[in-house]
C-alpha cells in the first residue's frame, strides 16, 4: 500500500518581512515534524514575503537555490520531509520575476521550481509568467504544483495529472470575497481528475486584501477530507492512499474516455 502524510500549513505572513515569516515557517516544520510522523509539508503563496509587495519583490526575489531555499532545505533535512512553499523568485537578470513554488526533498535539496503561469490583476506587472507544467518523482509518488489564481485554469491540474501526478499540492494567497470559488475549485479539480488536492491558503490581511483562510486536504471523489476556518493559523493533516488514486481511475477511465480531438478550442489562444 502507497500511503503519504501530508500536513497543510495555514498562516498570516508577515508583509515584506522575509525573516520573520521563516523563522514561523521553521517553527512550524520542527513542531509538525516533532508531534507527527510527516512526508510533505506545504506552505501558502508567497510564504516568505506576503502578496502585496509591489515593487519590494525586485528587492525580495531570490534565485533558486538560494538563502530561502538553502534554510527550509537545512529544516527538511533534520527532520527527513518534503517542504513546498511560495516565494518570488528571479533570474540572473535582476528584472525577471516569478511567483513562483518549490518542492524541497528530505535532504534538503531543491527537487522542482514552479513558476506560476496564471497571472490575476497586478500581478502581471510585477511578474513574468512560468510555462512550464510538469509533475515530480519523489519518494512517496508524483506532485505537481499549482499556485492561486491557476486553479480558475483546469488544464493545468488536468496536464500534470496526464503527465502522472496523483498529488496536486496547491499554494494560495486567495481573497475572502472568492471564498465559494475556491471551495469549488478545489473539489473539481480533485474529482475530474482522481486526484488527491493539498491546497494551503493564507490568513490574515493587508492594505487591500483579506485572505479566505479555509485550507484543506480533498479527496479524489471531490470530497473534503480535512480543513481549516477563515481566520485560524495552524496546520491539518491527513493520511493519503495514493493506492485509491490508481483504483478510482481505473474505475472511471477518466483519462481513456477523453476525446482531445473534439478540444481543439482549448489550444487556440483566443
Amino acid at each position: 500500500m502507497r500511503e503519504v502524510t501530508v500536513a497543510v500549513v495555514q498562516m498570516n505572513t508577515a508583509l515584506a518581512e522575509p525573516e520573520a515569516n521563516l523563522a514561523k515557517m521553521l517553527d512550524f516544520i520542527r513542531r509538525i515534524s516533532t508531534e507527527q510522523n510527516v512526508d510533505l509539508i506545504v506552505f501558502p503563496e508567497l510564504a516568505t514575503t506576503g502578496y502585496e509587495c509591489g515593487v519590494r519583490f525586485t528587492h525580495l526575489a531570490q534565485r533558486v537555490p538560494g538563502p530561502s531555499t538553502n534554510l527550509i532545505g537545512q529544516r527538511a533535512s533534520e527532520h527527513g520531509v518534503h517542504v513546498v512553499f511560495g516565494l518570488p523568485t528571479k533570474e540572473r537578470v535582476e528584472s525577471i520575476l516569478f511567483n513562483a513554488a518549490v518542492l524541497l526533498g528530505p535532504e534538503g535539496d531543491v527537487i522542482t521550481h514552479y513558476r506560476k503561469i496564471h497571472l490575476r490583476g497586478e500581478e502581471q506587472m510585477l511578474f513574468r509568467p512560468g510555462f512550464r507544467l510538469e509533475p515530480a518523482e519523489t519518494d512517496f509518488g508524483m506532485v505537481g504544483i499549482q499556485i492561486g489564481w491557476d486553479l480558475f485554469f483546469p488544464e493545468g491540474v488536468r496536464s500534470l495529472c496526464l503527465e502522472g501526478a496523483e498529488i496536486i499540492v496547491v499554494c494560495a494567497a486567495w481573497t475572502s470575497e472568492r471564498a465559494e470559488e475556491w471551495r469549488t475549485f478545489l473539489s473539481a479539480r480533485a474529482a475530474e481528475n482522481a486526484c488527491f488536492v493539498c491546497a494551503a491558503n493564507r490568513v490574515g490581511e493587508e492594505p487591500a486584501t483579506t485572505f479566505a483562510g479555509e485550507s484543506m486536504i480533498i479527496g479524489p471523489r471531490g470530497q473534503v477530507i480535512v480543513d481549516l476556518d477563515e481566520s485560524t493559523e495552524g496546520y491539518i493533516l491527513a493520511k493519503l492512499s495514493l493506492d485509491e488514486v490508481r483504483r478510482l481511475r481505473e474505475e472511471t477511465q477518466v483519462f481513456q474516455t477523453r476525446q482531445p480531438l473534439s478540444y481543439r478550442a482549448l489550444v487556440r489562444r483566443y
